[in-house]
């Protein structure tokens, strides 16, 4: 008589649902969906073509809940879908050239950062606050790091401009918002385990 093998312990909290075809793709969809409703809500500055919105909160949840692969998955679903005319982008601006204008560097980074949140969540860095805030500014940074390039290089600035004019008006927020999200997964793993 052979033993059963242990189950192995979910990698994020997708996993905790059972693996399907119709699971894989609802997810991808669904966080997609949810990053295009995080993207009306939009604040403009009047400074800057880069609004606030609650885009980068959703790219974050997507990665941690969904890993690596599925979550850069969904957030390349929501680049392609709003750039192929849905209005799914900041505020239901849509279209090739508002994916590929001034902020289109940072919608390169929602799915790096997607995938990078993903794989630490993978690691069991969304388990704990200690590790999972950590996880999520390593996720903002590389949004910043993209749309800030991207910003400098559309708009023909120098880095110092462009960091003003693409991080410097964000940085409260978005902290707020990797906090949150850090706070968030250990809470909904403390739950998922009673």
């Amino acid at each position: 008589m052979t033993a059963a093998a242990p189950a192995a312990s979910p990698l994020t909290l997708a996993d905790l649902l059972p693996r399907t075809r119709l699971r894989t793709v609802g997810l991808v969809i669904g966080f997609a969906l949810l990053t295009a409703a995080a993207a009306q809500v939009r604040v403009a500055l009047p400074f800057t073509p880069v609004p606030v919105t609650g885009q980068t909160f959703a790219v974050l949840l997507t990665g941690a809940a969904l890993g690596w692969r599925l979550g850069a998955a969904s957030q390349l679903l929501y680049v392609v879908l709003g750039a192929v005319g849905l209005p799914f982008y900041a505020g239901g601006e849509r279209g090739w050239d508002v994916a590929t204008g001034a902020t289109g560097g940072y919608l390169v980074g929602f799915v790096l950062a997607a995938a990078l949140v993903g794989a630490l969540a993978e690691r069991r860095h969304d388990r704990t606050l200690l590790t999972a805030i950590p996880a999520m500014l390593a996720g903002t940074a590389v949004i910043y790091v993209c749309g800030v390039a991207w910003l400098a290089h559309v708009l023909s600035v120098d880095a110092t401009r462009a960091m003003e004019l693409g991080l410097v008006p964000f940085v409260i927020g978005d902290a707020l918002k990797l906090l949150l999200a850090g706070a968030l997964f250990p809470a909904a793993w403390r739950f998922a385990r009673r």
